[in-house]
């Protein structure tokens, strides 16, 4: 029997064995609730979604952003999801573990079909199911962009291999129609025509030539893919207008080019530790303010900016730490940190595809070093250990998604000075009807960062509602003496007004609802306030 023919008949085991193994690391998926982290906006609180499909909603999901990304398939995607299952968030995250499994799939199929290295190919794709790195794309319902994403890319490379083994007009339009409905589901995706040329080098090798000819062939390719370049310059665009409009886009004043590409650099060591060593992973990893160089931000960059170029120049003849090298460096770069976009200064989720890269060269390395070594049985068994380890670690991790509080609190003792996640568990508990439970959080989240508006907002609202009344009037005087010029400006005031109107001091809670509504003019709470104290006032000329 030749080695192919074992291959074809181990490969179906090789698959079954995939799917049952990310079974069992994500069962206990199917206790997990939806949070209150993006989940309401993305799904359970927006009407365009829980309306389900419809001509309305189909039309909405191509001509409007969603939570500032256009992304129409991935609208599409929750929509049909409420369509079928309503708010039950077992199916929800069921859809998203299968779109990730079939990911696994097709990421096997396509290194295995390129590379003839089914054992090498099944190890890289197994540590992509298995890894707890993927725990927040696949149990994040939220978060189904990236699953989908990695679906309609795994396609289109897989679709690209197709075109290459006999090129042609039509083969070329599917890579490019499967291409543009990738674009359809997360903007992160505008670097696979890099990553396809990337594969032209490695295991493709359409850079076979000789010297005199590389250049003509580099060229051809290059021009080959600039439809697919194309078509992720008009996705970069509508990515940008639609995250500017919606000021989720950080400017150059309040995130120093220099401090971005600081972060930038360190990040890219930052994922692979977290790769190598997978604990304290959260779902927010704060912006540190205040914004500084700390040591804990330079010294990954100083690290990242001696280590890459070292790794380059070591492993620069080997093609396949080539292409993984690249492949890693490149996808990662639109969510590196160099535009400043959301909350957070990294995120589990941006290395669902890019880590990718570095499985590659870790499974490509080792295969290389057991030949020649002959240590092929102990690498075997290594890997299975790894394997196994990963699995316990990606159930414990799915667990950390079980509903709103688990997440908050383990995202709090897996971080540093997370101010967010402090506001955000304080808001829930007030929610659950424990406000005093919830302003210890405030409080935290206040002395983390004296000037975030919200959590300043919140701890004065919630001395309001614990009737600490003269402790309320002092919060928010002190946040208008420090924090004259933020955006939200007429919640303090309305505050106040509210404090004082409580208190009885109808004059200075007039004047407060008047400045809030100088700020807010539609601002209705400041507006039922007005009336209501001038009834009051009307009410103690009467008497």
């Amino acid at each position: 029997m030749t080695e192919n023919r074992k291959q074809n008949k181990l490969l179906p085991l090789l698959c079954a064995g995939l799917v049952l193994a990310t079974v069992i690391a994500y069962e206990p998926i199917r206790n997990n609730d939806f949070v209150d982290y993006d989940d309401p906006a993305y799904i359970t609180e927006n009407p365009e979604i829980t309306s389900g499909l419809t001509l309305q909603s189909f039309k909405h999901a191509f001509t409007s952003s969603h939570s500032h990304m256009w992304h129409p398939l991935t609208t599409l995607s929750h929509t049909l999801d409420c369509r079928l299952f309503g708010l039950n968030p077992f199916w929800h995250h069921l859809v998203s573990l299968g779109f990730h499994i079939v990911n696994s799939l097709l990421l096997l199929w396509i290194l295995n079909s390129v590379t003839g290295s089914m054992w090498t190919s099944a190890f890289v794709a197994a540590v992509f199911a298995l890894h707890p790195l993927q725990v927040e794309s696949v149990a994040w319902a939220a978060e189904r962009k990236t699953v989908l994403s990695g679906l309609f890319w795994f396609l289109t490379i897989a679709v690209y291999i197709w075109y290459t083994k006999k090129p042609g007009a039509w083969r070329y339009i599917a890579v490019f129609a499967i291409y543009g409905l990738c674009i359809m589901t997360k903007p992160a995706v505008i670097t696979l025509p890099i990553v396809l040329l990337l594969l032209d080098y490695w295991p493709l090798e359409r850079f076979t030539a000789e010297t005199a000819e590389k250049k003509n062939i580099i060229k051809k390719l290059i021009v080959e893919k600039i439809p697919l370049f194309a078509l992720s310059a008009f996705l970069g665009i509508i990515t940008f207008i639609t995250q500017q409009r919606g000021g989720a886009v950080a400017p150059l004043e309040s995130f120093p080019v220099h401090i971005r590409i600081i972060d930038a650099l360190g990040n890219y060591f930052n994922y692979i530790v977290k790769m190598v060593c997978p604990r304290d992973l959260a779902v927010l990893y704060p912006v540190p303010r205040p914004l500084q160089m700390a040591p804990g931000i330079v010294a990954p960059a100083i690290i990242s900016a001696v280590v890459l170029p070292v790794l380059w120049l070591l492993g620069r003849k080997k093609r396949w730490f080539v292409a993984g090298f690249l492949w890693y460096l490149v996808t990662l770069a639109p969510m590196i940190g160099l535009v400043q976009a959301g909350v957070q200064i990294m995120a589990d989720r941006y290395v669902y595809l890019p880590i990718t890269g570095i499985f590659i060269i870790i499974a490509w390395g080792t295969k290389e070093i057991s030949k020649k070594t002959n240590l092929s049985r102990i690498t075997a068994v290594s890997a299975g250990a790894i394997l196994a380890v990963l699995v316990i670690a990606t159930r414990i991790q799915t667990t950390i998604w079980r509903d709103t509080p688990t997440l908050f609190s383990e995202t709090i003792a897996a971080t540093k000075k997370n101010y967010i996640m402090h506001n955000n568990l304080g808001e829930y508990l007030c929610g659950e009807g424990l406000p005093d439970k919830g302003l210890l959080h405030f409080q935290e989240a206040v002395r983390i960062w004296p000037g975030y508006p919200q959590a300043r907002i919140n701890f004065c609202h919630t001395l309001l509602i614990l009737e600490r009344i003269d402790e309320a009037i002092d919060c928010y005087n002190k946040a208008i003496e420090e924090q004259n010029e933020w955006r939200d400006m007429y919640e303090i005031y309305q505050g106040l007004g509210w404090a004082y109107e409580t208190k009885g001091n109808l004059s200075a809670a007039e004047t407060n609802y008047r400045k809030a509504l100088e700020l807010k003019p539609s601002y209705k709470p400041s507006q039922d306030g007005l009336e209501s104290v001038r009834a009051k006032q009307r009410q103690r000329t009467d008497d």
